[in-house]
């Protein structure tokens, strides 16, 4: 029998992993903490075999191999909500250790309000989560990301932008999530599929919400400041974002690029012209072990 409780009944847990096994077994060990249990875990594999000495989660695993190059985000998010038994779906990063009231907090949630439901995630400073990670611990390490507004201390808030999506945390009906189609698989690579459902969604009508008590820690590792290394990816996906919405998403890396000398473009303008392609030691200067936020 699939846990149920006064909130509404458990949500199914999808995450995507591509190495960073390290991460998934936190992540698994963090939902077998969870107040409420999540119905199951739905892991999509983007690589041919799976990790190995996994932990219990505290609930079923089903396993899904969505092989692709580059990484198929969008196909592996859809390939994972299709095999979900579950009525609420969340989406939950495999950086990100949950907090014990992450899934509970997703039920109520969903069993109160019809939308897209956005958690709180912490970022967790470079060696966090390799040892104590009990929620104690976690809440004194992590930093909330300086972009993302203040969460309520209980139930619900609306958020009227629904490009407040980002894939780390959310969560939605898998009926909202067949209606809308998915995610769109011709984004290809990183960038812009999540903003592009968001849109969608909003598009439909669907109301946003922000969740108090769904928090996340998102597990620490370097980043490149511009995300250069998907340079061609993030041009290719913010020109089919404007292709089918009429404005450009990922404008804060599309400026970065622009400073670097790498595109000439602007939020006015209708398509990006490429100057240059950044060069392998541009690639390897943009690498900043240490910084939290991208």
């Amino acid at each position: 029998m699939p846990a149920e409780h006064e909130g509404g009944p458990a949500p199914s847990v999808l995450t995507l992993v591509r190495g960073r096994a390290d991460r998934l077994r936190n992540l698994m060990q963090g939902l077998a903490r969870q107040t409420l249990p999540p119905r199951e875990l739905v892991i999509a594999w983007m690589q041919s075999e799976r990790a190995p000495d996994l932990p219990d989660p505290g609930c079923p695993i089903r396993h899904l191999h969505v092989p692709g190059e580059p990484m198929p985000l969008a196909a592996a998010r859809n390939r994972a909500a299709e095999a979900a038994c579950a009525e609420l779906l969340v989406f939950l990063d495999v950086d990100c250790i949950p907090s014990p009231t992450l899934t509970d907090a997703y039920a109520r949630a969903g069993a109160t309000a019809q939308g897209l439901l956005l958690g709180e995630v912490l970022y967790l400073p470079p060696g966090a989560g390799t040892g104590d990670c009990t929620p104690a611990v976690l809440d004194r390490l992590g930093r909330a990301h300086p972009a993302r507004p203040a969460l309520p201390e209980n139930g619900l808030r609306p958020e009227p932008d629904a490009g407040q999506l980002w894939g780390l945390s959310f969560a939605l009906p898998a009926a909202v999530w067949r209606t809308a189609g998915g995610m769109d698989e011709a984004f290809v690579g990183y960038g812009g599929e999540e903003t592009d459902l968001a849109a969608r969604l909003a598009a439909a009508g669907l109301p946003v919400f922000w969740v108090a008590g769904a928090r996340a820690y998102h597990q620490h590792h370097p980043v490149h400041v511009p995300p250069l290394q998907h340079f061609a990816s993030i041009l290719a996906n913010a020109a089919r974002f404007r292709a089918r919405h009429g404005r450009w998403c990922m404008t804060y890396w599309l400026d970065q690029f622009r400073a670097a000398g790498l595109i000439d473009w602007d939020v006015a303008a209708p398509a990006i012209r490429l100057i240059r392609p950044p060069t392998e030691p541009e690639i390897a200067a943009a690498l900043r072990p240490d910084a939290l936020f991208s």
